[in-house]
């Protein structure tokens, strides 16, 4: 069990976390919330999004739901509002709303392709411009993205070309800020036991472990992390052998496109 610590160096800062109704993105509320911070979880599953903010208040910790679709620019304009008349101005931005996706392209519609872009992208970008110009005024923030290993690995067309996007995003802001005291770090999960990998088979790691990899780099900002650290060698294979790499996903994924 994990207590809370009110001494901790997230004392009193103001956290906004999307995604937050399950997995990675309501474990990650939860931690902040124990190591101090003012927690806003963000999400469209409403009623879920407000259990997990009465269950973090009810461990003595600020927490409060603001139901948002991530995909709706005046919602997000809304989100910082709510935040800030909640806590104060947003220091921290977790940006860990997202899908997964597993049809081949050529049975995927168009509107489907534009949902993802927007749910796993853009919807990251909008926020995160969203809370810049507070952050930037303050000289200090911090903006954490989840993206995938699948942002390292070429695995599922669509899923993967929105992770990409996300870690080119999150890796160029980061040279962009740098000396505005405003940090960008990139979490890069394999599977992890969360709703998304229910058809995965086989023990998976909890979600607190990417909830405690996304603590550590509030404190300790680092330019990407990927959790759990045996799946290093995979996206290293991919950047030094990619031919490999292809053999490999054959010999594990192959299957003829319908």
């Amino acid at each position: 069990m994990h207590t809370l610590d009110r001494t901790d160096t997230l004392a009193g800062r103001v956290a906004i976390v999307t995604g937050a109704s399950s997995g990675i993105g309501a474990a990650t509320a939860r931690a902040l919330a124990q190591q101090g911070a003012r927690v806003v979880l963000a999400a469209r599953r409403a009623d879920k999004l407000r259990r997990h903010a009465l269950a973090i208040t009810a461990l003595g910790c600020d927490a409060v739901s603001v139901p948002t679709d991530v995909t709706d620019p005046d919602q997000l304009d809304r989100l910082v509002d709510r935040a800030d008349d909640a806590f104060g101005p947003v220091d921290i931005l977790v940006n860990n709303a997202g899908a997964n996706w597993m049809r081949p392209v050529v049975a995927t519609a168009p509107d489907e392709l534009t949902d993802m872009l927007e749910v796993n992208l853009l919807g990251a970008m909008l926020l995160t411009r969203a809370v810049l110009p507070g952050m930037l005024r303050q000289r200090r923030g911090t903006i954490i993205c989840v993206g995938s290993l699948s942002g390292r690995v070429a695995m599922e067309p669509v899923y993967s070309a929105t992770k990409y996007g996300l870690r080119g995003f999150s890796l160029s802001l980061r040279r962009q800020l740098a000396g505005t005291g405003v940090s960008v770090s990139l979490v890069s999960p394999g599977n992890i036991r969360t709703d998304m990998t229910r058809h995965v088979q086989g023990r998976l790691p909890e979600p607190r472990v990417v909830a405690d990899a996304i603590c550590d780099l509030v404190r300790r900002p680092r330019r990407e992390v990927i959790i759990p650290r045996r799946h290093t060698a995979i996206a290293w294979l991919e950047q030094t052998s990619p031919a490999l790499a292809d053999l490999a996903h054959r010999y594990r994924h192959w299957s003829p496109v319908q």
